[in-house]
């Protein structure tokens, strides 16, 4: 590899890691790209020719990554982790989440609090002995 590639490589590391920090405020391509030292265009595309997907869809699963923790772990709504992760509204986060997640936030919440149950015990408590009579 190169001189130039591997300086190259941290310059877009470094962006990247500003985003991975920083996921939840309002990140732009040319605050980026001056993280980078590089123009906003060459930013862009030297991004997603390194991690194979442009700054802004990397923000985004960014964000839906830690809405997913959110969701699995908290009670908090949908709306108050839809803004907490950076998402200027619910209608995008929705549709955001749909597309990288394949189902909405509800869906995602209702079977991860599911999945979370070992089977031994879903079991046990869904036979009709294992609950105690009235």
């Amino acid at each position: 590899m190169s001189r130039a590639t591997e300086e190259t490589n941290r310059r877009m590391l470094r962006a990247r890691d500003a985003m991975d920090r920083a996921y939840a405020q309002p990140l732009d391509v040319p605050a980026l790209a001056r993280i980078a030292h590089v123009s906003e265009a060459h930013f862009i595309r030297v991004f997603r020719a390194t991690f194979g997907e442009t700054p802004h869809r990397y923000l985004q699963r960014r964000r839906v990554e830690r809405a997913m923790s959110l969701l699995r772990d908290t009670d908090r709504s949908v709306t108050d982790i839809c803004f907490e992760v950076g998402f200027g509204s619910p209608g995008t986060f929705s549709r955001t989440f749909r597309d990288i997640v394949g189902r909405s936030p509800r869906a995602y919440r209702k079977e991860a609090t599911a999945a979370r149950v070992p089977t031994c015990f879903a079991m046990a408590w869904t036979r009709p002995s294992a609950r105690p009579s009235a």
